[in-house]
């Protein structure tokens, strides 16, 4: 099975400071249809205005990764950690037992593009716990390039949920396959550009769902980003 989800689609919130799309049910946006795919929760693609944020709010038992786009994030959080992450950068933030944090623009004259990806852990009220990497354009360039997964393998960043998260840049005659195991499903999201996955066409901000299909192929890209979520079916 596949199926689109596409950019204009998801849930909007504007609110000055902050313009965010919700591919999932979030905050005060509700669609039954889309409240998560197997543990992948929240993919939200917010803008943020020069010098505003997100003040101090906290989580508990979830796996929260910020994949910068463009601009500055700086993190701050009640187990001492602060950061500016920039493009490249990837940030997991294990919220476990309960965590306090704040994000805010770090410029004054740029906004800041990123996305905020939940995913649901398979284990609960565990030490919170901060990571932050940095991949090399270079390393996603024609290529699948492991963000995250259960083991912090090839120097992804650790999840708590057998979940792997891949980054890809593609373009012209780039072209990708990614077998599903049985009993996994597969999201494919595009960061930006324009491609083909499974032979249908996606552009930035649209997403594919894959259940009971046997790979991911990805073709045709035009100055393409995309994120490839392999993933359990029930979490």
């Amino acid at each position: 099975m596949l199926e689109i989800r596409k950019s204009e689609d998801r849930g909007v919130a504007e609110h000055g400071w902050l313009s965010s799309r919700h591919s999932f049910s979030f905050a005060n946006y509700h669609d039954p249809r889309h409240t998560g795919f197997g543990p992948l929760l929240v993919i939200n693609e917010d803008r943020v205005q020069p010098g505003r944020g997100f003040g101090a709010h906290s989580h508990r038992d979830m796996e929260i990764i910020s994949y910068v786009l463009d601009g500055a994030l700086e993190h701050k959080d009640n187990m001492g950690t602060g950061s500016v992450i920039q493009y490249g950068h990837v940030q997991r933030m294990s919220a476990g037992s309960g965590v306090a944090h704040s994000e805010f623009n770090h410029s004054q004259s740029d906004p800041v593009h990123f996305l905020q990806i939940w995913i649901a852990p398979n284990v609960r009220n565990i030490d919170p716990s901060y990571e932050e990497k940095y991949f090399d354009p270079a390393s996603k360039q024609g290529q699948w390039r492991l963000i995250a997964s259960p083991d912090g393998r090839d120097g992804s960043v650790l999840i708590h949920q057998d979940a792997y998260m891949y980054a890809a840049i593609l373009d012209g005659d780039d072209a990708l396959e990614h077998i599903i195991a049985e009993g996994r499903r597969a999201y494919v999201h595009v960061v930006r550009g324009t491609i083909m996955v499974n032979g249908i066409a996606l552009q930035a901000g649209d997403a594919l769902k894959l259940v009971n299909e046997p790979q991911v192929t990805v073709s045709g890209a035009l100055n393409a980003e995309i994120l490839m979520f392999d993933l359990p079916a029930q979490h």
